[in-house]
C-alpha cells in the first residue's frame, strides 16, 4: 500500500477509554504519539457504569476535574433485587473506601468517550479520526506500524517504535494474528434499551447500579444516565432468552414482567429508539504482546459484564501498557520479553474477576452463602468488586472452592517471547 507516511514514537489503534489513557500517559512522558480511530466521534457505545478504581487511571490521565464538572449521575452504590422484587440495602462504596474514588459515575459513552479523546489531544496526542487500520506492518517478525485508509479510502502508513492495539472488541491485531480464544463457559446474550422518564430512587441512590435477578442465573441491569435516560438490559443464556421468539422487544418485555421492581420503575418510561442486542463472548488473546506490539482493553480480553468491569479493564490495562512501553522505550527494548510483566499483571487481575463471574453464574451458589459462613471475607469480595485487585485473594478463592468448582487459571494471555 502506498500513500502518506507518518512516523511516531508510539501508535495507538483505537480511541476508546483504554487507548486514550495509554496515549495520554505516553504523551505526558514526552513521546510523539499518534492515535488512529476508525469512527468519527461522538459515536454510540454501550458500557456505561464505572466502578471506584476507575478513578486512578482517569486521575493519571488528567480527567478527574472534568468528570467532577460533568453532568453524569454520581454513583455511590450498587444494589441487588431478588426475583420477587425485594430490594436490598444499597451497598455504599464509602462504607469500604475512605477516598474520593468512593463516588464514581454513570456515563453516557458518546459524551464520555469524546471527552477523553479530546483530553488526549490536549495532552499532545495527534488524533486521526475516520482512519481505519487494515494491516500490521511487520519487519523480521517485529511490528513496526500499521497501514490504514481514511474516510475516502485513501491509503496511509503509520510507522512507530511500538504499536498499542486498543481497537476494542473487533480486536484488530488479535484477528489478524488469529489470537482470539473464547471462554466457552461464558457466552451470554444481552438485549437492552434506553428509556426516558423511567423512575429512579431518590437522593444518593439516584445513580445506583441495580442488578435484578431472573430465573436461573439470568439477570437485568438498571443504570440511570444523564438527560433523564435509564439504560436497562437483560442478560441470559441463548436458550433461555430466545426460547419462544427472536423478537427483541417481545423478549425484553417478557423478562421485565418477571421482576416487579423493574416493571414498576420502567412503567412511566418510554423507549428511545430501538432495542439493541449482542452476544457477550468472554475471550482472551493468546498473547498480550510481541515484538513492537502491545494489546489492551477489549483488544486483549473481554469478561462478562455482570460486575461492570469492562471499562475498568480497559483503563487499567491502558495505564499498565503505557508504563511498560515507557520502560521499554527508555531501555531501547520493545521486544515481547519487555512486556512479560505487563502480561502477568493484567492476567492475574483478569483471573480474580473471572473467578467471581464463574461464582455468580454457579447454579447453587450465592455470595450471601459465602459471607454467612466467612463474614471476614466480605472485605475481600468488596475489594474485587470495586477494582482493588493488587493483593492476595488466596483465602477468598479457597473459601469459594468449598461451594463451587472454580475455573483453572487460563495459561494464555502473556507476551510472545
Amino acid at each position: 500500500m502506498t500513500g502518506k507516511m507518518n512516523s511516531y514514537d508510539c501508535l495507538v489503534v483505537g480511541g476508546g477509554p483504554g487507548g486514550c489513557v495509554a496515549a495520554t500517559i505516553l504523551a505526558d512522558a514526552g513521546y510523539q504519539v499518534a492515535l488512529i480511530e476508525r469512527a468519527k466521534f461522538p459515536r454510540f457505545h454501550v458500557g456505561e457504569s464505572m466502578i471506584p478504581y476507575n478513578y486512578f487511571p482517569l486521575e493519571r490521565a488528567g480527567m478527574i476535574e472534568k468528570m467532577q464538572a460533568s453532568d453524569f449521575p454520581k454513583k455511590y452504590s450498587v444494589q441487588f433485587v431478588g426475583r420477587s422484587g425485594k430490594q436490598s440495602q444499597p451497598f455504599y462504596f464509602s462504607q469500604h473506601l475512605d477516598h474520593p474514588c468512593a463516588q464514581t459515575w454513570q456515563v453516557t459513552r458518546d459524551v464520555f468517550d469524546t471527552m477523553i479523546l479530546d483530553n488526549a489531544r490536549e495532552h499532545g496526542v495527534t488524533v486521526f479520526e475516520q482512519m481505519s487500520a487494515r494491516e500490521l506492518i511487520e519487519e523480521d517478525g517485529k511490528t513496526v506500524g500499521v497501514s490504514c485508509v481514511d474516510a475516502t479510502e485513501a491509503p496511509h502508513t503509520f510507522k512507530a517504535k511500538v504499536t498499542l492495539d486498543a481497537s476494542g472488541g473487533k480486536g484488530f491485531a488479535m484477528s489478524k494474528l488469529a489470537w482470539r480464544i473464547i471462554d466457552k463457559n461464558l457466552i451470554k446474550h444481552a438485549i437492552w434499551g434506553y428509556y426516558r422518564g423511567a423512575q429512579r430512587d431518590p437522593g444518593r441512590d439516584e445513580g445506583a447500579t441495580t442488578i435484578t435477578y431472573l430465573e436461573g442465573k439470568n439477570w437485568l441491569w438498571y443504570i440511570p444516565l444523564r438527560d433523564d435516560i435509564v439504560s436497562v438490559g437483560v442478560v441470559g443464556d441463548q436458550d433461555y432468552l430466545f426460547s419462544d421468539t427472536n423478537d427483541l422487544a417481545t423478549v425484553f418485555d417478557r423478562e421485565v414482567e418477571k421482576n416487579a421492581w423493574v416493571k414498576e420503575r420502567l412503567a412511566p418510561g418510554e423507549l428511545e429508539g430501538e432495542h439493541y442486542a449482542c452476544v457477550h463472548r468472554s475471550y482472551r488473546s493468546k498473547y498480550c504482546a510481541k515484538d513492537g506490539l502491545v494489546l489492551l482493553g477489549d483488544a486483549l480480553t473481554f469478561l462478562d459484564p455482570v460486575f461492570s468491569t469492562g471499562m475498568y479493564l480497559a483503563l487499567v490495562s491502558g495505564e499498565l501498557a503505557a508504563d511498560a512501553v515507557i520502560e521499554g522505550l527508555r531501555a531501547g527494548d520493545v521486544s515481547g520479553k519487555q512486556f512479560q510483566t505487563y502480561g502477568e499483571t493484567i492476567c492475574r487481575r483478569i483471573e480474580i474477576l473471572r473467578r467471581l463471574v464463574y461464582a455468580f453464574y454457579a447454579k447453587d451458589f450465592s455470595f450471601k452463602q459465602l459471607i454467612m459462613k466467612y463474614p471476614d471475607l466480605k472485605g475481600a469480595v468488596t475489594d474485587c468488586l470495586v477494582g482493588n485487585l493488587d493483593q492476595d485473594f488466596t483465602a477468598l478463592h479457597e473459601a469459594l472452592s468449598e461451594f463451587l468448582e472454580l475455573p483453572e487459571p487460563i495459561k494464555h494471555g502473556r507476551a510472545k517471547i
